[in-house]
């Protein structure tokens, strides 16, 4: 078996050569720091993880790579999203790699794992640029990663050309042009043109904005009826207007709960409650202000009973 002795691969633990997160810069510069592997390296720890799962040597093959993945990564900045979720997702795209890498195939780790950083990264600016997709089919992904660098390329013709560089839009021959290379529809290349353009709406306006009257789509985006705490609550109200009062109502003795039932679970057809205080009285023989005592009485038992139910 080859002897490896490069110092940065023998030490214990490789992956104490990575700072902490939360200091991006520390991490790249370490992450450049790193040692490259030699063919021979490479091509034994993958055989190592291959034939025994040798997680020690797969930890080892993407730590001399993740170089690799923050220079692709460089190349997506100008989506504005955060450098370092770039990175994490191409690392991702990284390690799946590393699993998947063949030795056998007379390739180095480098060329295979290029594809699956970039495709960690793709979905992930496709899933976050926008909160609603812009590009779903594949010929849509290879006009929404071109477009950007293509329509930067007309923009240098121009300014040779000392034509207007200020304008944001393809004009129809640029739109011809993109859509032949890419072999796509002009209309498509003008709606991803457009979409792409578009700018971000705050969902909230009030959350950064002074004016009380700020109205955004929040106010009507959210549907408080699915919201989870409002349907628990609402979960709780009917357990308890169900077996809760069942439950309340058992603890009361017939005469009470007579009058409790009557007086406020009962509603005839035509809308009305049930019987008066002096229905009641004259029902039970005692006076009406006796009825409500009663009454009174009954409703603190429910409630201590709801209490404890609930």
């Amino acid at each position: 078996m080859t002897t490896l002795t490069h110092s940065a691969l023998t030490v214990a633990n490789p992956w104490s050569l990575v700072p902490p997160l939360g200091n991006l810069d520390a991490y790249i510069s370490a992450a450049n720091r790193l040692p490259m592997l030699t063919l021979e390296q490479e091509q034994e720890f993958a055989r190592q993880l291959r034939d025994n799962n040798d997680l020690e040597a797969a930890g080892k093959l993407v730590l001399s790579h993740l170089r690799l993945v923050v220079s692709v990564s460089r190349q997506y900045l100008g989506y504005g999203l955060p450098h370092a979720d770039l990175i994490q997702e191409g690392n991702v795209g990284l390690m799946k790699a590393v699993k998947r890498f063949d030795p056998d195939q007379g390739v180095r780790l480098v060329s295979y794992a290029m594809h699956w950083i970039k495709a960690e990264i793709h979905e992930y600016i496709l899933k976050n640029w926008r909160m609603v997709k812009v590009a779903t089919t594949k010929a849509q992904r290879k006009l929404f990663f071109n477009l950007r660098s293509m329509k930067q390329g007309f923009k240098a013709d121009a300014s040779a050309m000392d034509s207007d560089t200020h304008r944001n839009t393809l004009n129809p021959q640029e739109v011809e042009a993109v859509a032949h290379k890419l072999n796509v529809k002009a209309e498509e290349v003008v709606e991803m043109e457009m979409r792409m353009a578009g700018g971000d709406v705050l969902l909230d306006p009030t959350s950064s904005d002074d004016n009380e009257d700020a109205f955004g789509p929040i106010a009507y985006l959210t549907d408080a009826n699915h919201e989870p705490t409002a349907m628990i609550a609402a979960h709780q109200r009917d357990v308890l207007a169900s077996d809760g009062i069942a439950a309340a109502l058992n603890v009361l003795d017939e005469r009470s709960r007579r009058i409790v039932e009557e007086r406020w679970l009962k509603v005839e057809d035509n809308g009305s409650g049930g019987m008066t205080l002096h229905d009641l009285a004259a029902e039970f023989g005692v006076s009406a202000e006796r009825i409500r005592q009663i009454e009174v009485a009954a409703m603190k038992k429910m409630k201590a009973a709801l209490a404890q139910y609930a």
